[in-house]
């Protein structure tokens, strides 16, 4: 078995690559089983299923740089996406048009996430370990669900009112929040869905590690509260 700092990587480049997936493609938008929904639908819960998993095995510290990670991510593909539509094209080049049509709605995407992203991730971190501390580590699937779905709707509502408010004169108010509740109810779907694999993934994570993770959690809590009595 790899070591934990590892595995720790491996599920960084996930989360990452999960993150860019679905805002580079989550500009398309799709009926799915009847509802609609963009196509990020299919790998942006994977980055809440993630950080889930951090937070339970690694603690606060190593969250935050999952965070910092995929903003720094999604900064850097909107400012690439900006100069490669942005760039003349050459001569030759015929497909120039498609080109910008589908990245430039793409960049509105990003930019969206970002702020999304922000928003959803800084709450699901929160909560989880409000939770944590609340049960006293224990009922992992109540944590995992109760942080997830709410920090799901925080970013259903921030990410689809940036990213589509208006792209064409379909995009009202109105049909906002028609995508906005059922896609916010397939999130929660999937959200349900993954609870068996967050006991998987801290399982696989750290086997042996989670009395440590304990032990710094409690490190990190009487540093902060060390830190708020002396300021």
């Amino acid at each position: 078995m790899k070591n934990i700092d590892y595995k720790t990587q491996l599920l960084l480049a996930v989360f990452v690559s999960s993150l860019l997936l679905g805002n580079l493609l989550g500009s398309k938008v799709i009926s799915f089983f009847g509802f609609v929904s963009s196509v990020g639908i299919f790998s942006y819960p994977l980055t809440f299923l993630i950080t889930d998993i951090i937070e339970e095995v690694r603690g606060r510290e190593v969250s935050k740089m999952f965070l910092h990670s995929g903003l720094i991510a999604l900064c850097i593909s909107a400012l690439f996406v900006f100069i490669s539509t942005n760039f003349p094209p050459a001569a030759f080049y015929q497909g120039n048009e498609a080109y910008k049509s589908v990245f430039s709605n793409s960049l509105r995407v990003i930019l969206a996430s970002i702020i999304a992203f922000l928003a959803a991730q800084s709450h699901d971190l929160w909560a989880f370990n409000f939770w944590k501390q609340k049960t006293g580590g224990k009922y992992l699937w109540l944590r995992n669900n109760l942080s997830t779905i709410f920090s799901q709707l925080i970013d259903s509502l921030v990410f689809m009112f940036i990213a589509f408010y208006h792209q064409t004169p379909e995009f009202t108010s109105y049909r906002i929040f028609q995508m906005i509740l059922p896609y916010w109810a397939i999130k929660i779907f999937f959200a349900l869905l993954d609870t068996p694999f967050v006991y998987l993934g801290v399982r696989w994570l750290a086997p042996e590690g989670k009395i440590d993770c304990k032990k710094k959690d409690k490190q990190e809590n009487l540093a902060e509260k060390k830190n708020m009595l002396e300021s």
